[in-house]
């Protein structure tokens, strides 16, 4: 299964939107990951949707055979370590297989939650309550220090709530009246087939 082209523009425009908004939010608190020592992929993140999983297999399969091959590797050594790691009871803190000397291979084809990850932001839920997130360590100590008398509170936020309202339409026109839920990693986004979802494999 491939995106069509309507469905592709729809999501890379949801893209755009976000990191426009990411950027705004980041200008005003002077904030970039520059000379950061941390590094948020190694941050253990499950993702949700199939049209983002379609768009990421797209630049996936771009790759050279033997560049696939590499990742796929990678991925399995991932998924053992974060089963190690679940196992001790402990959060997975292992870098993404994607990443290769602090950047993604895969950069234009990132997931939402990569892409959002850093900057403070909120969002609505369906029903009505606001989830406010922090943004990364850096940015958690340049907003504690820029809004130490006013409180963190009065800080920018980046609102994903009508990106998300818009990647939630898209999911749904893919997926047709399918109730399918999806919680994968990126590695095992790379070792399995977003063609499992439609034709009754395993997705969980």
């Amino acid at each position: 299964m491939k995106l069509t082209k309507e469905q592709k523009a729809e999501l890379e425009t949801i893209y755009d939107l976000l990191q426009q908004g990411y950027e705004k939010v980041a200008e005003t608190l002077n904030f970039s990951c520059e000379g950061c020592s941390d590094n948020c992929c190694d941050s253990w993140f499950k993702h949700h949707t199939l049209v983002e999983w379609l768009y990421f297999r797209e630049g996936f399969e771009a790759l050279s055979i033997e560049r696939q091959q590499e990742l796929q590797q990678r991925a399995q050594e991932y998924l053992q370590q974060a089963e190690q790691a679940l196992q001790r009871g402990e959060r997975p803190q292992i870098m993404c297989p994607l990443n290769e000397g602090g950047l993604c291979i895969l950069y234009k084809y990132r997931f939402l939650v990569c892409r959002t990850h850093g900057v403070p932001a909120k969002m609505k839920r369906p029903d009505g309550r606001v989830l406010t997130f922090p943004g990364c360590f850096r940015c958690q100590n340049i907003v504690n220090n820029k809004y130490a008398m006013a409180g963190s509170n009065f800080a920018p936020r980046v609102n994903r709530t009508p990106m998300l309202i818009r990647l939630a339409k898209l999911e749904k026109n893919i997926l047709y009246i399918k109730n399918i839920k999806i919680d994968k990693t990126i590695a095992e986004m790379i070792l399995s087939s977003p063609e499992n979802i439609l034709t009754g494999g395993s997705y969980g």
